[in-house]
């Protein structure tokens, strides 16, 4: 508690005119909240989220793909978030389909091994998650599984975000997570302050500490505040498997156009695994018309309570809109920990 409070004052003491950073990681997004941070930050330094919940930067189309592989008699098994995510005709897990929650792709590997049907994995995450996929593909899994592939990269994001620069950020805290397995190198592409920072509140304290302080002095770099679990360089075994399986595509993201290199796609040789291609399905753009403010939430432009839907007819129980589903979504997480706009 001492750490933190001399953290907090010394940052307090840096702070000398208005400050936006943006972190792009839903657990982020959770600490602040759980812990209050907001609350004892200075006035004019703020904080907002990114498209750091891989649930909901899942566009509808996606959804809507995978509630018709539901459809050619498949089992779907993803993860226990995505299943309450709408599309333009609801949810997976109103379907009708025989939808499966599973913890991880092993688990449906599992599934697959136990019966003839067709088993078809969403597969979703950023570059935490697509490691892990990829590793179960290279132990060539049963014929009758295959996977829906919605992962993406952080990197291509933060440059679209820099390049629009609706948000007027000064700095990004980079996510701890993906860090551990990317490490920090291709964020040195971008010429502004960038803190790898950990979960714990000091952790955070001393991120937003780090980025002021690189302000302060002129500097637009790449500091890691988390060295107890990254490394520049990441984990090369990771990622070299995740490289022999996928390659990057261009992706839509939700509250994003396509965005260039942001996606994965199966290489040609595990295109037999890629489930889309094996049951002739198409991912369509869908355009917004709901009065869900997801997208704006997303890209840092709003908060959770700027939309006159959070917590009247969109809540934790029965969500609108993606970021009110997810466990890493900023809305829900705002609605569990009655966080309000500051």
């Amino acid at each position: 508690m001492a750490d933190q409070v001399d953290i907090k004052q010394a940052l307090s003491e840096i702070v000398d005119r208005d400050y936006t950073f943006m972190h792009i990681c839903g657990t982020h997004e959770a600490a602040i909240a759980k812990s209050g941070l907001r609350s004892v930050l200075p006035k004019n330094l703020k904080i907002v989220m990114g498209p750091g919940c891989p649930v909901c930067i899942t566009p509808q189309g996606e959804i809507d793909a995978a509630i018709e592989l539901s459809e050619k008699d498949c089992i779907i098994a993803t993860y226990g978030d995505l299943i309450r995510v709408p599309g333009t005709k609801g949810a997976l897990e109103s379907c009708g389909g025989d939808i499966r929650i599973v913890q991880g792709v092993h688990k449906a590997v599992e599934i697959a091994k136990e019966t003839d049907k067709e088993v078809v994995f969403i597969s979703v995450g950023f570059e935490t998650t697509a490691p892990t996929v990829a590793a179960t593909l290279l132990t060539n899994p049963p014929d009758n599984f295959s996977i829906m592939c919605c992962h993406r990269f952080v990197p291509p994001a933060m440059k679209f975000l820099l390049e629009q620069g609706e948000a007027s950020l000064d700095g990004f805290m980079l996510p701890g997570h993906v860090c551990v397995v990317t490490g920090y190198q291709d964020y040195e592409q971008f010429p502004v302050p960038q803190v790898v920072a950990g979960f714990e509140p000091d952790d955070i304290l001393l991120g937003l500490y780090m980025l002021v302080k690189q302000i302060r002095e002129g500097r637009a770099e790449v500091e890691n505040a988390y060295p107890r679990a990254v490394t520049r360089e990441g984990n090369q075994k990771a990622i070299a498997i995740m490289n022999q399986v996928f390659e990057p595509c261009d992706v839509e993201w939700r509250g994003f156009p396509v965005i260039p290199g942001s996606g994965l796609k199966l290489k040609p040789e595990f295109e037999k695994y890629d489930a889309l291609k094996k049951f002739g399905v198409e991912i369509k753009h869908v355009d917004k018309n709901s009065a869900c403010i997801c997208d704006k939430v997303l890209r840092g432009i709003a908060d959770p309570t700027d939309c006159k839907l959070f917590g009247k007819v969109c809540t934790p129980r029965k969500p609108v809109g993606p970021c009110m589903v997810s466990h890493e979504g900023a809305c829900k997480i705002w609605a569990l920990y009655n966080q309000k706009k500051l």
